[in-house]
């Protein structure tokens, strides 16, 4: 697909800021290895640069096919397979949880306490899995380092690949453990994600990896986008950093020896999968497309409208709901849809942007977001961790709506 920025209604010369602030701000000073940002708008590729490179040590520079770890912008194609199923009526928004995972029927909510003491209390209501899908659960992540229940689950290692460990297993440990609250009284980042994955598997009959490939990779012709890094496509997997003593940048994963280059058991829903900005560019397209692109439909209209909308209560945003500072969006003016953050609208947010914009990231500083109102899609891949380092969402909103002519 070439570049055709006039097609696409926007400015060629203002589009490039992106490569020069990005080149200049960040990769020259060494504060990221390199990236890839991508501007489709109106059916046509705006702009699309290989900046820097994807691994330092090797001296290899980005490419348009390299393959990145893209975390929890997993989430987002979790939560389409999930309502996939939806559509072929195999459950409802607001059944319980329990009803296709037993063990969570005697989930509680912690109350005080230290893992394994703990003291708790009933839940108001039973968790469904609308708020699975709005992270409205009452569960956490074992990295927010916030609470007692986020302790236990890193003294469990929730979610960690422990020897043959799979989603099942997760749900076991989960079931065992107290919520932060009692499900739809609040908002917090979770593990939530996974559990929506179990459910693509109990529901289906797959394991979550069959399932993506099967309906979702295979039909969008997302031939890079997977849970492992086969042997032949290793040299094109990216390094990923942190930033390491006097904020130099120091080898977190090497791709020759990284996890994801072998066949892992956890299937994480929330975060396990690898990608190019090519693929993930398609699998934006299908949304944008309301659930459609190049003939392939994955979901109706209607159940796009639905995941876009806002699901927090009183259509409030997150600074109303959210109980933990960490997420992979601002929470001024944003609320949450059913696996999306969701744009409120004009002088609510603090960045450029559509009212009915819908995103998300990872924790590798990978982001994407939808804007309907422009028809447009932007995709940003690199790999920096924690994603909360630098804003690059706002930086490229500030570059990139002024690159809209018409």
């Amino acid at each position: 697909m070439a570049e055709n920025p006039a097609a696409a209604g926007m400015c060629g010369d203002r589009l490039e800021r992106v490569s020069r602030h990005l080149g200049s701000r960040f990769i020259t000073p060494g504060k990221i290895s390199g990236a890839l940002p991508v501007v489709y708008r109106k059916g046509h590729l705006a702009y699309a640069r290989t900046l820097g490179q994807m691994d330092i040590e090797r001296d290899k520079a980005v490419q348009l096919d390299t393959i990145f770890r893209i975390y929890s912008m997993t989430k987002p194609i979790t939560s389409i397979a999930l309502m996939m199923l939806y559509e072929e009526g195999c459950f409802q928004l607001q059944d319980e949880v329990r009803r296709y995972i037993p063990q969570f029927a005697k989930l509680r909510v912690y109350r005080s306490g230290v893992y394994p003491n703990f003291q708790t209390a009933p839940c108001d209501r039973h968790m469904t899995i609308r708020d699975l899908m709005s992270h409205m659960s009452g569960l956490t992540y074992d990295f927010m380092s916030r609470t007692n229940v986020d302790h236990a689950y890193r003294r469990t290692k929730v979610g960690r690949q422990v020897e043959s460990d799979t989603l099942a297993d997760m749900m076991d440990t989960l079931a065992e453990l107290p919520l932060e609250f009692s499900p739809g009284t609040a908002w917090n980042y979770s593990v939530s994600t996974d559990v929506c994955g179990r459910l693509v598997e109990i529901l289906s009959g797959q394991s979550l990896d069959e399932f993506f490939a099967e309906r979702i990779f295979a039909p969008l012709g997302m031939r890079d986008t997977g849970f492992i890094v086969p042997p032949e496509k290793i040299d094109r997997f990216a390094a990923n950093y942190v930033r390491g003593p006097n904020k130099q940048l120091v080898l977190e994963d090497d791709p020759q020896t990284s996890v994801y280059t072998r066949q892992r058991t956890l299937l994480s829903g929330g975060g396990g999968l690898v990608s190019t900005a090519s693929d993930y560019l398609q699998f934006s397209r299908m949304l944008l497309g309301n659930g459609e692109v190049d003939g392939v439909r994955l979901v109706g209209r209607k159940t796009i409208e639905l995941m876009t909308a806002n699901h927090l209560p009183n259509n409030e945003d997150l600074t109303q709901w959210a109980q933990g500072s960490f997420s992979e969006t601002s929470n001024e003016g944003y609320g949450f849809g059913l696996g999306f953050s969701v744009n409120l609208g004009a002088g609510a947010t603090a960045t450029a942007g559509s009212a009915g914009e819908y995103a998300w990231g990872g924790a590798a500083s990978t982001i994407f977001w939808v804007d309907p109102v422009e028809d447009m899609v932007v995709v940003f891949m690199t790999q920096f961790m924690p994603s909360a380092t630098f804003n690059f969402r706002g930086q490229l909103k500030s570059l990139i709506y002024p690159a809209i002519i018409d």
